[in-house]
């Protein structure tokens, strides 16, 4: 940005709330938190505000963001629903399901948020800070993640501020998100068919990340890269090096443990805040015990591939 912003820390009541609302009216930044990770939203009706985003983040343009909506009504003003769609929606909406559908040509959004693609990505959260802020402004709220592109997604205020204080306006503390991965991601193709573009809190058994390894960024967390400590990860480790930061699961223990009790649910609401402690250690490296690959734990470790592989 072309200065440094006074990053403020609101408080989730109602002053601090109608404070971030009229911030993003003016074309601001807040950091908001969901039920998945921490956003940071602009309005996505604004071309400057859109920008300030990518600026912010560090994030490449090509990369689309995700426009969160208060209900399946205004969604319906942006994209086109297919009768799958609407099912979809109507089983999942609000929580942390995003859909890609097609866009509609007089849906009202700043050209950066879609990235150039004719389908838009679109999620009605239900966090009640999220919610609330939604209910006072009229209209949508581009919010990806809340930190710098291609690092440790944020599920606290504080883990926003270590990222983003100074480059943002403001960030509201909700407390640590519950689920602590990201929406899962599911195109809604012109067939009828589904594909899952990132898994997260919700399960799907259709294919995935297709569109990302023909090249093509549909939706965000397709990149190889991505989620990153910035210092060497290494998965499926049971013991840890001298070097290493050591994240347990289960009955393997560690610096910091996942899951004690090899709760998958418990691992992904502390999958970040794990990594965070690592990337703020001593240690040179980190080093992660095996998670299982069956329920959430396909989304865990999507992103700990992802924050292993090195950047191009």
């Amino acid at each position: 940005m072309s200065g440094k912003y006074a990053t403020e820390t609101l408080a989730a009541d109602k002053g601090g709330i109608g404070h971030a609302a009229e911030i993003l009216r003016a074309g601001g930044l807040i950091a908001v938190p969901t039920e998945t990770v921490y956003g940071l939203a602009a309005r996505a009706d604004s071309d400057i505000a859109v920008a300030k985003i990518y600026e912010a983040k560090g994030r490449p343009s090509f990369n689309p963001l995700i426009v969160h909506v208060p209900s399946k009504r205004a969604a319906s003003t942006i994209a086109e629903f297919s009768p799958h769609a609407d099912a979809l929606a109507d089983a999942h909406w609000p929580g942390p399901l995003t859909l890609v559908l097609p866009r509609r040509r007089d849906a009202r959004l700043a050209a950066a948020v879609t990235a150039g693609l004719e389908t838009v990505a679109l999620r009605v959260p239900n966090h009640p800070v999220m919610r609330e802020i939604l209910a006072l402004v009229d209209f949508p709220l581009a919010a990806p993640s809340a930190n710098r592109s291609g690092y440790i997604s944020p599920t606290s205020a504080q883990h926003v501020l270590s990222s983003l204080e100074g480059r943002i306006d403001g960030v509201i503390d909700g407390g640590i998100c519950s689920a602590g991965l990201e929406s899962t991601i599911v195109a809604v193709r012109g067939d009828g068919s589904t594909q899952v573009l990132r898994p997260g809190p919700i399960e799907f058994t259709s294919g995935t990340g297709g569109a990302a390894a023909r090249g093509m960024i549909e939706a965000p967390g397709q990149l190889a890269s991505h989620y990153a400590p910035g210092k060497p990860l290494r998965l499926d480790a049971n013991r840890a090096e001298s070097d290493e930061f050591f994240i347990g699961y289960g009955e393997v223990s560690g610096d910091c443990s996942l899951s004690p009790s090899g709760s998958l649910e418990e691992a992904a609401s502390r999958l970040y805040g794990c990594l965070h402690l690592g990337a703020a250690s001593q240690k040179r490296r980190i080093a992660v015990a095996p998670v299982p690959e069956k329920g959430i734990g396909r989304a865990i470790n999507d992103r700990l591939r992802r924050a292993a592989t090195p950047p191009d």
